[in-house]
């Protein structure tokens, strides 16, 4: 047989039935697995003879009891089809023969054992919209792929926390959240006037599979057994003021919504051929939060929680201080910049040398919002002897001056705001720096700063103790990294 005529065998059988090979990444010793000869590059291909699309498809057959798991053992192909197979765009997607071998094994109310390279096996679902505050769209050039990738997977929102907007569900998609139970879901209402939302979105007809998704209340009701964190993501003079209070009326009034931040929108300098949007005045944003905080004090007599939450840039922006940590109420959206500050705030500074043994010039780089809040918080540090602090506030260089928070600040940006050799230390924030790595957005590593800068760099801490501990200690940095969840997901390392 021929390469083509392969090619056409191996196709055929594609649109016969639709694989998802799950490669495994490790298999735990003595499970079920290594007993029935897994290992570790081997392809999950079916269980119970139907392929699983993602770790909870996985989780879920195994939970009815008894599963039969089928394995593959990739081989060696010829070149022309492996270029075929392996889906280019869609890293997730991994080319198998479908008439290798395969052997199964059994396991009745038993973990088989095994951990994937990946939590989804048929790849990201991608978003149906053209928000107009669309993140992605503002981003500059020159980046790696996956940053460019509109997620928008209901599975990395049950996951990780992601924020999902629901319009791209199918009816499938919406009896499985139903049927197992993918509670609680995070999802980004916006508005709940469905006019405005169409306008603030603008949904791609093609895109989207069942013109019920794109009806917001529909879809929240239909998902009653569902917690749902939701999300407004606030454009001034478009879905503000009264229809704000609309919006966070009829979620009050959903017995499944479990709160609402409100965040302002995020602009880039890269907004070429997109619609004119602007950020918050300072007014605004003072009127915003007077509107949000009459709502957060009725839903508090009324209901025990305060219900809405803003963001920590409403604060900053509005010039007002930032709530107390019990108003946040335990944090549940800080990854979504609720509360963050107050929470880096919570931990205290730890007890201070009277002096250094040496004298150390130290330089904290932030992001132009919270660079005035950080250095009131590093004062009492300024009265050690021998340690000089400065908080730099650093221009956002790679996505222009109106993105001001520390997240996303690169390497480009901190080599524009510091000099070789003109401090001991330069810490960084750790959300600058991709999960499990010391890596920025643009792929300047902390060993790059170091290298250039001629000093120490090093990532701050996730509180301000631990902050002060990487200071004066040295010690490693835990805290918050972005691409932990959907990130890692698109990456290719999402783990499950």
């Amino acid at each position: 047989m021929t390469a083509a005529e392969q090619l056409q065998t191996v196709q055929q059988q594609e649109q016969q039935e639709q694989v998802f090979p799950a490669p495994i990444k490790t298999v735990e010793p003595g499970s079920p697995a290594e007993r029935a000869g897994v290992r570790p590059g081997d392809l999950l291909i079916r269980v119970n003879g139907e392929s699983v699309t993602d770790v909870l498809a996985y989780r879920h057959r195994l939970s009815q009891g008894r599963a039969t798991l089928e394995i593959s053992r990739p081989v060696e192909r010829p070149a022309v089809l492996s270029g075929v197979l392996g889906v280019a765009q869609d890293h997730h997607r991994l080319a198998y023969d479908p008439a290798a071998p395969t052997f199964t094994f059994d396991v009745e109310w038993e973990d088989p054992g095994l951990d994937f390279e990946e939590v989804l096996f048929d790849g990201i679902k991608k978003c149906a919209n053209k928000c107009d505050f669309c993140y992605v769209h503002q981003m500059p050039r020159g980046f790696r792929k996956s940053l460019y990738i509109m997620d928008d997977d209901y599975r990395l929102s049950f996951l990780y926390g992601s924020f999902v907007t629901l319009t791209n569900l199918t009816e499938s998609d919406i009896n499985r959240i139903l049927d197992e139970h993918l509670s609680p879901l995070y999802v980004s209402v916006h508005t709940a006037n469905q006019e405005l939302r169409q306008d603030l979105m603008k949904w791609w007809k093609l895109k989207v599979k069942d013109p019920q998704a794109v009806q917001i209340r529909t879809m929240i009701e239909r998902l009653e057994p569902i917690d749902l964190y939701t999300q407004i993501v606030l454009v001034p003079g478009r879905n503000d003021r009264e229809h704000l209070d609309e919006t966070i009326e009829y979620l009050a009034s959903r017995p499944n919504v479990i709160s609402a931040a409100v965040v302002p929108i995020g602009l880039t300098g890269h907004r070429r051929n997109l619609p004119d949007v602007r950020t918050f005045t300072r007014e605004e944003a003072q009127d915003t939060l007077a509107r949000l905080n009459r709502w957060r004090r009725k839903f508090l007599n009324e209901r025990g929680t305060r219900f809405v939450f803003p963001s920590d840039e409403f604060y900053l922006l509005a010039g007002e201080p930032l709530p107390s940590e019990e108003e946040y109420e335990g944090f549940p959206m800080l990854e979504n910049g609720v509360g963050m500050i107050r929470d880096f705030l919570t931990e205290g500074l730890p007890e201070l040398p009277a002096a250094l043994p040496s004298p150390r010039r130290v330089i904290l780089g932030t992001g132009l919002l919270f660079a005035d809040s950080l250095d009131r918080a590093v004062e009492p540090l300024r009265r050690i002897k021998g340690l000089e602090i400065e908080v730099r506030a650093v221009e956002n260089k790679t996505f222009g001056r109106v993105t001001t928070v520390a997240g996303l600040l690169t390497g480009r940006c901190f080599r524009h705001a510091i000099q070789p050799g003109e401090a001991d230390l330069l810490i960084v924030p750790p959300t600058t720096l991709r999960y499990g790595t010391e890596l920025m957005l643009d792929d300047t590593s902390l060993s790059d700063l170091r290298a250039e800068f001629q000093m120490d760099v090093r990532a701050g801490g996730a509180t301000l103790g631990e902050l002060a501990r990487v200071l004066l200690e040295g010690v490693q940095s835990s805290g918050h990294q972005w691409g932990m969840s959907a990130h890692a997901v698109k990456e290719g390392r999402g783990q499950a």
